[in-house]
């Protein structure tokens, strides 16, 4: 009896063990968990990529993962260094066209131009002689020159923090490109699942990866694209700024591109160009909004898509909880949830009907 207690005994007392060093490991690398769970992501979706260079380069996997980070870091870093390029010249020049504007306001001619802003159709619903726009031009500008030095002042450490977090996710990719088999494998062996529900939980995984990185970013790129599209034809200066704004907003459900098309489209309207602010409006709701309805099932399938009130708050959850990398983060955590509710669900599915049929 005492040598069955010690068995027992030691076997607790060493899963015990085992659990607090798990625990100790995860809060040690917390920081990194996002970090990792986005490495991930890529590359179940990047992984076909990694065979085809496996094949190429004859089986040397490491060699092949390399090279795929390699297009990747090219692919994302290029882009994003134009684009960022050019959206900082459109936004200075944006700034330089609204300073003359606020200074003329100041002066003292400044009735003739408030006459003139009078006379358009804004005017009919706006008497803009009554606003002290004097007073309201400082406050603007006061507003704008310290909003400009909180950014300034958070500028460095937000790129620092980029840049680290990207290459972190590079470098961890490259070893799950390099020994993702192995990994999971690995943790397939040590599971105390059975093998249809490891297989249910990676399936989950893999579907919701590919539905939040392929499909949100390219229908944000799109929806972007297209609303900047739209301005540009429209006249709209700094048509790009308000681009990469749209393709952010479209990150966040429920919210998108209508939030600048539509103010714009009033915008026109109110200024006199009634029709090109019904074609933007219209192009809004018909076209943009559109995207994702149409693009979403051809790129991702639709059997990756939670209900929509779960991704809602997944996605504002993530985006609160892990900063930007959260967009992805969120879905994957609520599509484990589902999955694991499932899979008890299938379990338990005798004992569930039974509860259900006697409390009818």
């Amino acid at each position: 009896m005492s040598e069955y207690f010690r068995q027992r005994g030691g076997t607790i007392g060493f899963v015990v063990a085992i659990v607090l060093t798990a625990i100790a490991f995860f809060w040690m690398i917390r920081p990194f968990m996002v970090y990792i769970v986005v490495a991930a992501a890529l590359a179940t979706l990047f992984y076909p990529l990694h065979l085809r260079f496996v094949r190429r380069f004859k089986g040397r996997e490491g060699l092949s993962a390399l090279m795929c980070c390699l297009v990747l870091v090219l692919c994302i870093l290029g882009p994003v260094y134009a684009i960022g390029q050019m959206v900082t010249l459109q936004a200075l020049e944006l700034h330089q066209s609204a300073v003359p504007v606020v200074q003329r306001l100041m002066e003292q001619d400044n009735a003739r131009i408030l006459e003139q802003i009078n006379d358009t159709r804004l005017g009919q619903y706006i008497d803009v002689r009554r606003v002290d726009w004097g007073a309201t031009a400082k406050e603007v500008l006061g507003a704008g020159a310290k909003a400009a030095s909180t950014v300034l002042n958070k500028t460095a450490t937000s790129v620092i923090s980029f840049v680290t977090g990207f290459f972190i996710v590079i470098f961890t990719l490259f070893y799950f490109f390099r020994d993702g088999q192995r990994i999971v494998a690995r943790l397939k062996y040590l599971s105390p699942l059975n093998e249809n529900h490891e297989n249910r939980l990676i399936e989950q995984f893999v579907l919701i990866s590919r539905a939040t990185v392929k499909g949100t970013i390219v229908i944000g790129l799109i929806q972007g694209s297209l609303g900047a599209l739209t301005l540009l034809c429209f006249g709209v200066k700094s048509w790009l700024v308000w681009g990469v704004v749209m393709v952010v907003l479209s990150i966040i459900p429920m919210i998108g591109p209508w939030l600048v098309l539509i103010p714009a489209g009033l915008i026109h309207i109110a200024l006199g160009s009634v029709w090109q602010g019904v074609v933007i409006i219209l192009i809004s709701v018909v076209v943009v909004s559109n995207v994702d309805n149409l693009v979403r099932p051809v790129l991702v399938g639709r059997d990756a898509k939670l209900h929509d009130l779960m991704i809602f708050f997944s996605t504002l959850g993530g985006l609160m909880l892990f900063g930007v990398l959260g967009f992805i983060v969120g879905p994957v955590i609520a599509a484990f949830l589902v999955a694991m509710l499932d899979i008890y669900g299938n379990e338990y599915r005798e004992h569930l009907d039974r509860e259900e049929a006697g409390g009818a």
